[in-house]
Formats: structure tokens, C-alpha cells, sequence
């Protein structure tokens, strides 16, 4: 009993206080960011097969699936920045971001035209966070749509 609460704690030592980051990936390769950009392709081609079905077949009638159709088209917008920003990273030299990866790290607008951009593209999550939260009030409008629908079937 001893013993798996001390490996517990060298477990949770080890995950809590990690020396590397080996998971992290950058994308310096050209396969990585091939792949990447591949899934924001494909990632935006099947939001808006689903935000074009979603409106084919009327489901944007119900509230909740008009706020999912809203969240498709919000991912399609953020995948178009995404997309954009990891080319604009890729045509600008490496010396106009200086620093490491965290707060730390500083761009040199004077260095490159196309920095402002680069920097304006980097503010993505203006878009994916709306994206995620019109989903999730579209998933619970559902919820609760068939809550209330089975609450009165049941009656």
C-alpha cells in the first residue's frame, strides 16, 4: 500500500514537473507543417459541408442547430486565419520573432513587412473561442430541447 502511493506521487511528481516539453511540436519541418495545414483544409471543407447541410435540410429551424451552423462558420473563418497565419510565419525571417515560445517572446514589426500580419493573424482565438462557445450552446439547446420533449411524452 506504501509503495504504490509513493509511485503515485513520483508519477504525479514527474507530469506535474516536467525538464522537456517532448510533445511539442512546432511545425519547423516542412512535413510537419504540411500535415497541419492539410488538417485545417480539410478540417474547414467539412465544416461547411456541415453548415451547408445543416441549412439543405432545415435543421437551422431549431435554435440549437442554428448556433452549431453559427459554430461551423466561425471554425471555417478560424481555419482560414489559422491557415494564412502558418504561411505568413513561413515567408517571414526567423530574426523577427526573438525569445522563447512563452511570455517572453517578442516581434520585431520594423523587420519585415509582412510582421503586422504575422501578428494580427497570431490573434486567432478572437475567432476559435466564440467558435467553441456558439457549439456549446447549440449542443445544450439541443439537451434541453429533448429533455423537454421526453419530459412530455412521459406525462
Amino acid at each position: 500500500m506504501k509503495t504504490s502511493k509513493i509511485s503515485v506521487f513520483l508519477l504525479c511528481l514527474l507530469i506535474l514537473i516536467p525538464g522537456s516539453a517532448w510533445g511539442f511540436q512546432s511545425h519547423p519541418a516542412p512535413e510537419g507543417l504540411y500535415a497541419h495545414q492539410m488538417a485545417h483544409i480539410f478540417f474547414l471543407l467539412s465544416m461547411a459541408i456541415l453548415a451547408y447541410w445543416l441549412e439543405q435540410n432545415r435543421f437551422t429551424l431549431q435554435r440549437g442547430w442554428r448556433f452549431i451552423q453559427i459554430a461551423c462558420i466561425l471554425f471555417i473563418v478560424w481555419n482560414l486565419v489559422a491557415f494564412t497565419g502558418h504561411w505568413v510565419e513561413e515567408q517571414i525571417p526567423n530574426a523577427s520573432v526573438t525569445g522563447e515560445p512563452d511570455w517572453t517572446q517578442r516581434i520585431d514589426f520594423s523587420s519585415h513587412p509582412l510582421v503586422p500580419l504575422y501578428y494580427a493573424l497570431k490573434l486567432d482565438h478572437f475567432v476559435s473561442l466564440p467558435a467553441v462557445i456558439f457549439l456549446f450552446l447549440g449542443i445544450r439547446s439541443l439537451y434541453h430541447e429533448s429533455v423537454t420533449r421526453d419530459r412530455g411524452t412521459d406525462e
